[in-house]
């Protein structure tokens, strides 16, 4: 059976928003499902139906995404789901493959999403491409090291988030270009950021900010919650949850962090969702009390190889080709020359002879700079036609931040 595929109008939004809440599992309160429509581009949604009914959907941001040297429009996939009452009939893959034809069209050659289950989206060429940590730390075991960056012209102010809602908007735009996968926001993204309505707290208190600032203006800003607790002999056992921690320099950086870990009444930081490569490992004396806990975050998806790997920048220079496997997208499904070095690159198909042979999705983990076409070798996963081809293949593709997005879209 098929099931004819089309975008929503405006009318159909309720029941579009019905097929997520119930594959999620969550109820929105109404004032959480107005801002969801908001953010909604109905023009890139797409729903399944089944007669009158909506078996499944899913729909597309149109970000402007950081990728290692430049900004790129990506497709931020997002409200992939299907109603329980029709799985294994082939609704999801009929909506990925119509997606995916739509974001070629549009001239977006990257797609990228959050993996709500991660078996799911390798069947359609996406791969990890970024990792996050979540950590909690007690505060009485947070020192820093010796020589952690100090400013004297830097001061702290408490203020209402929404009071400064420019000022953060302003800061995060000045630091969004400095890693793969962060992205801009536009303004409904920051309604949802700066949310602090009963059922956006959950039991876990007013949304807070503090500045870092001096003189010229605003160089960080940390937002976060508490949890207020006492222990049966009355001594403070609060917890304060960071949602985000901004800065555009290091000593702006240390000194928030030396804010929130030093907050009265509190006797541990909890944070999820921070990029593994964050700074706060190197300034803590002692690592280990991050207490840490990995886990997948952005998944990316190359819907024109050619394309994509020749809009981002490399960290070495490389000259190889690549035979693709791509059973989604048959156009990639080619050898492609790519020669790059530090001032560009080019990506030309080829009938050339390949020196490796791998899935579009491994070439998808690679493309923010995570180094993960290494570990996919040794595991047999991708195949080297000439020696080191894969070894200088990594190193090219390679980058420093590591990619992470940082806010759920």
């Amino acid at each position: 059976m098929t099931y004819p595929i089309r975008p929503i109008d405006e009318s159909e939004w309720t029941a579009f928003a019905r097929v997520n809440e119930e594959a999620f599992g969550w109820t929105p309160h109404p004032q959480q499902a107005e801002r969801y429509k908001a953010q909604t581009e109905f023009d890139r949604t797409l729903a399944a139906f089944d007669g009158d009914t909506i078996a499944g959907v899913t729909a597309v941001f149109s970000l402007t995404m950081t990728v290692p040297g430049r900004q790129l429009p990506v497709a931020g996939v997002t409200a992939v789901s299907v109603l329980a009452s029709h799985r294994r009939r082939g609704v999801l893959s009929s909506l990925m493959r119509r997606q995916l034809n739509d974001i070629r069209e549009r001239g977006e050659s990257v797609a990228a999403l959050y993996a709500s289950e991660s078996l799911i989206y390798g069947r359609y060429g996406y791969g990890r491409a970024a990792s996050e940590l979540s950590f909690t730390i007690d505060k009485h075991r947070s020192a820093f090291v010796p020589g952690a960056p100090q400013d004297p012209s830097l001061r702290l102010r408490v203020v209402g988030p929404a009071e400064v809602r420019g000022d953060l908007e302003k800061l995060f735009a000045s630091v969004v270009t400095r890693r793969p996968g962060r992205y801009e926001r536009r303004p409904e993204f920051w309604d949802s950021v700066l949310a602090d309505e009963e059922h956006d707290q959950r039991g876990n208190g007013t949304l807070r900010s503090i500045l870092a600032e001096d003189e010229h203006g605003v160089r960080g800003y940390a937002l976060f919650r508490i949890k207020s607790s006492w222990d049966e002999a009355g001594i403070p056992n609060g917890t304060l949850k960071l949602q985000e921690l901004e800065a555009a320099d290091p000593a702006a950086y240390a000194l928030l962090w030396r804010s929130v870990l030093d907050r009265d009444l509190v006797s541990k930081v909890e944070t999820y969702g921070r990029p593994v490569d964050d700074p706060l490992i190197a300034l803590l004396a002692d690592a280990r009390q991050l207490r840490a806990r990995w886990a997948d975050e952005l998944w990316v998806r190359l819907v024109e190889v050619d394309r994509a790997l020749a809009e981002r920048a490399y960290a070495a220079p490389v000259d190889v080709v690549i035979e693709v496997e791509d059973d989604v997208c048959p156009w990639n499904a080619r050898r492609w020359r790519l020669t790059a070095d530090l001032t560009g690159a080019e990506c030309k198909p080829v009938d050339e002879e390949p020196d490796i042979t791998l899935p579009v999705a491994a070439l998808g983990s690679a493309y923010l700079g995570d180094g993960v076409l290494g570990e996919q070798f040794e595991a047999g996963l991708l195949r080297e036609h000439s020696a080191g081809a894969v070894r200088r293949l990594a190193t090219a593709l390679s980058w420093s931040p590591k990619p992470w997005a940082g806010l759920t879209f």
